[in-house]
């Protein structure tokens, strides 16, 4: 399944609904922490910028999710 370019507020939004809550930020980077699955994901929030489709699918990976079941959640 090709996965869109989607802006960093948009993958946040949807990892929040999963349960993954901000920790804190190092510079350009947003770090979520889910603490009932125990994992952190780091998510690249560059001004004006989309997140890459190779990055976004690495994050999907991360949280545990398929691809499908991530995109349905933003909608």
């Amino acid at each position: 399944m090709r996965l869109p370019v989607l802006k960093p507020g948009k993958v946040i939004n949807g990892l929040k609904q999963i349960g993954f809550a901000k920790s804190r930020q190092t510079g350009s980077h947003l770090i979520l922490i889910n603490r009932i699955i125990k994992k952190i994901i780091v998510v690249p929030i560059h001004a004006n910028k989309d997140i890459k489709r190779g990055t976004l699918r690495g994050i999907i990976k991360q949280s545990g999710l398929t691809v499908k079941d991530f995109l349905d959640l933003l909608k």
